[in-house]
């Protein structure tokens, strides 16, 4: 009796085996499909925030608080290079001071790095500019912190880092 029920047992397992492959194989695929569509979502995340970026410093550049009214969070806290906090309304201010006139404000190395709904964006902001008619230039290392709400994409962080004239003259 229990070598019937065996044989019958191996005979049923022997006709699944072809069912439970092709199921493992359509499984596969569906993963594979979808790591290839996060793949791509990924990529274009992390343009949108590249394309942000590139704004934000056209803003600076502009003196235009508008781009900072739309994509920072109302509670976005940061820190400027010397060391000073601020929130989302006393950067604007920063940014549309007349004290300071911009002659070019640039952007390059542009890194980010995308966690689920949280991105980082680093970059560095090169600039020429006058304050109190002295010609003063710099180059400061930046890092923002995104977070991708239904609304797109906004900073709820950032802080600036002067880099010194040493490092300055290597880049």
């Amino acid at each position: 009796m229990i070598k019937i029920a065996c044989t019958m047992a191996l005979a049923i397992g022997l006709v699944l085996v072809p069912s439970w492959q092709a199921q493992q194989a359509w499984q596969q695929a569906c993963v594979d499909r979808c790591s290839t569509e996060a793949a791509a979502d990924t990529e274009l995340q992390r343009q949108e925030i590249m394309s942000l970026e590139r704004e934000a410093a056209r803003a600076i550049q502009l003196n235009n608080g508008t781009y900072f009214q739309r994509v920072y969070s109302d509670d976005f806290a940061g820190t400027l290079s010397h060391g000073q906090q601020i929130n989302k309304d006393q950067w604007i201010a920063t940014i549309q001071s007349p004290l300071v006139k911009r002659e070019s404000f640039n952007i390059s190395d542009i890194k980010v790095h995308i966690f689920q709904d949280t991105a980082v964006a680093t970059c560095l902001w090169s600039s020429r500019f006058k304050v109190n008619g002295q010609q003063l230039s710099s180059q400061i290392r930046a890092i923002h912190v995104y977070i991708n709400t239904r609304n797109g994409w906004h900073v709820v962080s950032g802080q600036t880092t002067n880099l010194p004239p040493d490092v300055q003259q290597q880049l």
